[in-house]
């Protein structure tokens, strides 16, 4: 007798239970078997009712598929309506950067320019050879022949022809040389950058830390409080004036023992008189702070820092301590930093790192927090705690007097007098401390405008001090691979190496290896290499790991504008010299002045402590100037580039080359983006 199977049907739940969950509406479909499902009357164990209950989940799955979609289809539609209005608004407004572009960018953009037409004229080429079914590979040129038979007896057959012959044996050639350079150049600066790493991982895993002579317990004590100067320097910065002077002067040190100085080169009257209004104000609290305004304003930033210095009660004091307009030290950041020079005569700069109030803001404020988060961390961390040197940032700092004087003091000969100061100061046998630990708050540019600018001074300006510094290097008496790490690694590899192979590697001669299929990028180059470097720069803010890729696409974008600063920085052509104060959102200066209500702030000593409340209530209540009128511009050099890449990524799929086809499809894109000023700040 068979045995009987009815126990697995009996403790067995029939029927397969789902669920389907819509998004909108807010409600839910359930569907639960019960005992009363039908069953299987063979062994098969195909259910009775199974089959009406398989489709009522089915169609539900279906339906929910088809409205994800039809959000997602709407979704996609709404932000390409929002783009395209954009766009619209850009070209019709007709604003372009040719208003502030100096003879040079007009040759630089006019070259561009040429690439793209011959690449278009060359895409058309190909794609007209491609449809008579032309397909002639590089390995079969050396003994190719032509017969009659293939149809090369048109004129069109005959140019095509001796345009494969003439690209394979007088273009290839240069053009996979000068490939194989910039490929070499990669690798050496990507080890470089791999070492840096490596450094940065050691000091963590040793927990290697700058540790001060006298510890904060001396400081409370009133064992080490040296004369400090702060010098606040700052031009036409309206937005950020106030919170910044009010965390300076909010420090926790000795009233007696500090000053500051408040180095106003603004040219606006009015700006002028709510500076001045607002040292005035602090000066009534007990804060000793004086207010400078020069009438010959010459030699910029490193200028206004000279003339502050001449003071004669500069011989007083033993260090000078710097922020900008928009850097808001913390309470205690001279008792952090101040103590590290005691007992260290030879150590001449304590640099802290930058903290950023509007990092979040937008997709243009957090690629930049990825750069600096790796700048701070990395390159001036490892270069602070091996070597004891990096350049200055310029603001977030205290010096030692006697260093600078010692340096020659601040020349306005680059715009770049941070850097200018530290590289002598170095040559003089002097040392510097990073200290990652002690941040400084202060704002990211918003704009691309802003931050376009920003970069040309920062690339532009390590070129011309290269230029004028190489001959002292090589006379000084520091050790030779201090002055090989000078040269080589701190000015050659790190300032023009870097943009000079990401802009011709990557925007010029991978495009063209499409048209000219005889020289050749390997994959690895194009993807696996810069993936990895991405990831390792990124590793200093992991929160910004979703955003490797644009991260990745933007620094080779932006590889057009610090080439450009790079070229001419080291020719001394005329926008080298550019110096444009980075504009300020102001973002922090309520919310910092309102928190520093909230908290107790410690009373100066020997002074009297500021009312808070009232200057608070000031900042909110006081009445806003109208701004002046901003827009967003069209970038053509980038939109050149842009186009020059799509077409590139055309060529491409004749080939059948998919890692090279999504770079520049992508790399393209993003292009286009920067081009029509579509990331950062947005005027509506």
């Amino acid at each position: 007798m068979a045995p009987s199977f009815d126990w697995w049907s009996k403790d067995k739940l029939r029927g397969t239970p789902v669920i389907v969950k819509m998004e909108n509406p807010n409600w839910s479909i359930s569907e639960i078997s019960s005992p009363d499902d039908g069953v299987s009357d063979d062994f098969s164990g195909v259910r009775k009712g199974g089959r009406e209950k398989n489709a009522k989940q089915i169609t539900w799955v279906l339906l929910l598929k088809a409205h994800r979609a039809a959000g997602c289809l709407a979704y996609l539609a709404s932000a390409g309506f929002h783009l395209a209005s954009a766009v619209r608004r850009r070209v019709s407004s007709g604003r372009t950067d040719a208003d502030e572009s100096p003879a040079l960018r007009r040759r630089f953009y006019s070259c561009i320019k040429v690439f793209l037409w011959l690449s278009i004229f060359l895409l058309a080429f190909e794609i007209a050879a491609y449809l008579k079914g032309w397909h002639i590979r590089a390995p079969d040129l050396p003994t190719i022949s032509l017969p009659s038979s293939f149809g090369f007896r048109s004129l069109f057959a005959a140019i095509y022809s001796g345009w494969v012959r003439f690209r394979a044996e007088y273009i290839a050639p240069p053009l996979q040389f000068l490939a194989n350079a910039c490929v070499i150049l990669f690798l050496i600066q990507s080890a470089d950058r791999f070492i840096l790493c490596l450094g940065c991982f050691w000091i963590r895993f040793k927990r290697i830390k700058p540790v001060a002579n006298s510890t904060s317990k001396d400081v409370e004590m009133g064992d080490y409080f040296p004369m400090v100067l702060i010098q606040m320097p700052m031009c036409n910065e309206r937005e950020v004036y106030q919170q910044s002077i009010a965390a300076v002067c909010n420090l926790d040190w000795p009233s007696s023992n500090m000053l500051v100085q408040v180095l106003d080169d603004s040219s606006d009257p009015t700006t002028q008189s709510l500076i001045k209004e607002e040292v005035e104000k602090w000066a009534h609290t007990g804060v000793r702070i004086v207010y400078r305004h020069r009438v010959i304003r010459d030699g910029y930033k490193a200028g206004n820092l000279k003339s502050a210095m001449n003071c004669s009660y500069v011989k007083d004091y033993e260090f000078v301590a710097i922020f900008d307009a928009d850097f808001q030290p913390t309470p205690d950041f001279l008792k952090r930093t101040v103590p590290h020079f005691q007992g260290n005569d030879d150590l001449a700069l304590v640099q802290a790192r930058w903290s950023f109030v509007n990092k979040d803001e937008n997709l243009l404020t957090r690629l930049q927090n990825i750069n600096l988060c790796f700048h701070f961390e990395v390159e001036q961390q490892v270069n602070g705690v091996f070597i004891n040197f990096f350049g200055f940032n310029g603001t977030a700092g205290v010096w030692r007097i006697k260093a600078l004087e010692d340096a020659g003091g601040w020349l306005e000969r680059t715009t770049v007098e941070d850097m200018d100061i530290a590289v002598r100061a170095h040559l003089k046998g002097w040392k510097f401390i990073f200290l990652n630990d002690v941040e400084c708050q202060c704002e990211l540019p918003e704009s691309y405008e802003a931050y376009r600018k920003q970069q040309h001074r920062w690339h532009s300006g390590p070129m011309q001090l290269f230029r004028l510094c190489l001959s002292d290097i090589i006379g000084s008496k520091i050790a030779m691979w201090k002055k090989a790490n000078l040269i080589f690694l701190f000015f050659l590899l790190r300032k023009l190496i870097l943009p000079f192979y990401s802009f011709t590697l990557f925007c010029i001669i991978l495009p063209m290896t499409m048209f000219v299929p005889e020289a050749e990028l390997p994959a690895w180059v194009v993807c696996y290499i810069p993936a990895t470097m991405s990831f390792l720069n990124i590793l200093p803010a992991p929160r910004s790991f979703p955003f490797i890729v644009p991260y990745l696409l933007f620094e080779n974008t932006m590889s057009v504008t610090k080439f450009n600063a790079m070229i001419s920085g080291l020719f001394q052509l005329g926008s080298a010299y550019e110096w444009v104060v980075t504009k300020k959102s102001g973002r922090s200066s309520e919310g910092d002045l309102l928190s520093l209500v909230e908290k107790e702030p410690k009373h100066h000593r020997g002074g009297s402590a500021p009312d808070f409340n009232s200057i608070a209530k000031e900042v909110v209540n006081q009445p806003r100037k109208e701004p002046k009128k901003k827009h967003n511009r069209i970038y053509r050099k980038e939109l050149a580039l842009a186009f020059l890449l799509l077409t590139a990524a055309a060529r491409s799929l004749l080939s059948a080359q998919g890692i090279h086809f999504y770079f520049l499809l992508f790399q393209g894109v993003s292009f286009l983006v920067v081009g029509l000023d579509l990331i950062g700040e947005q005027i509506e």
